[in-house]
């Protein structure tokens, strides 16, 4: 049976949220990384750029495997296959210190991802099992810096972000976290005191962190638009590959 999908402009912008350049940028990387392997032994059904495309369906829609194969015209043993071939290729670029670090400003959150994997996830405050994700994004251009790998729901920002490894990217940026990242070397919001009212200029300040904060929630919803991110029955290191090929993504929609 032939599938339906195919790797041109209707399909990509429908399915993707990406533009066929954006798209055909993603499906460079993949290639430059080795997604076509050595070419030896059988052959892959589909072409390398319906197989990107079926992994970034399936990122964004959350399919099923019996659901998404018959798009493509194959099994679903096969779609299973490509993702996870191809879903490690598709990650984030490393991050790179900017030159120009010191007037840069960086914000950190943490979100629950609801994740099936128990090994993984925690019962966590959203009422279900879950993985904290840790999330950088740059102030100015919303673009995702970096993405931690997932720890248990339960486990504090704080802590997960120490775990995380990712403060040796932020050497001389500023960093902005909100109030459950104390003495982790970023500018955190003014705490009340037992029996002491802020002052109004940390009042303001507040205020303005708030604001600039904020847009590191609307990156995370942004990217939570690839419904993965809702709700991921991949086990292993499948989240961590969903989060940042999903980052990946999303830079390529901003940047391109």
């Amino acid at each position: 049976m032939g599938g339906v999908l195919r790797a041109d402009r209707l399909w990509v912008e429908t399915f993707t949220g990406l533009r066929l350049t954006q798209f055909s940028g993603l499906l460079k990387v993949v290639r430059e990384r080795g997604g076509n392997g050595t070419l030896r032994g059988r052959p892959w059904s589909l072409p390398l750029g319906e197989r990107v495309l079926l992994v970034a369906v399936y990122y964004r829609t959350n399919l099923t495997m019996r659901q998404l194969g018959p798009l493509f015209g194959v099994s679903s043993s096969t779609a299973c296959r490509v993702i996870q071939r191809l879903g490690p290729l598709l990650t984030i670029e490393p991050v790179r210190r900017p030159t120009d670090a010191a007037d840069r400003m960086w914000i950190v959150d943490g979100t629950l991802i609801p994740l099936r994997d128990r090994s993984v996830a925690a019962s966590s405050r959203n009422y279900r099992f879950s993985a904290n994700v840790q999330v950088i994004v740059d102030a100015d251009t919303r673009l995702v810096i970096a993405a931690a790998r997932p720890v248990p729901g339960t486990t504090a920002d704080a802590h997960a972000w120490r775990a995380s490894g990712l403060s040796r990217h932020c050497e001389g940026v500023t960093v902005l976290g909100d109030g459950a990242y104390l003495n982790c070397g970023m500018a955190v919001p003014h705490r009340k005191r037992p029996g002491r009212a802020l002052l109004q200029a940390e009042e303001d300040d507040n205020a303005e962190h708030r604001k600039v904060r904020a847009r590191v929630e609307h990156v995370i919803g942004r990217m939570k638009n690839y419904k993965i991110l809702r709700d991921c029955r991949q086990r292993g290191d499948g989240l961590h590959h969903a989060v940042q090929a999903v980052a990946h993504m999303h830079n390529l929609a901003l940047a391109v």
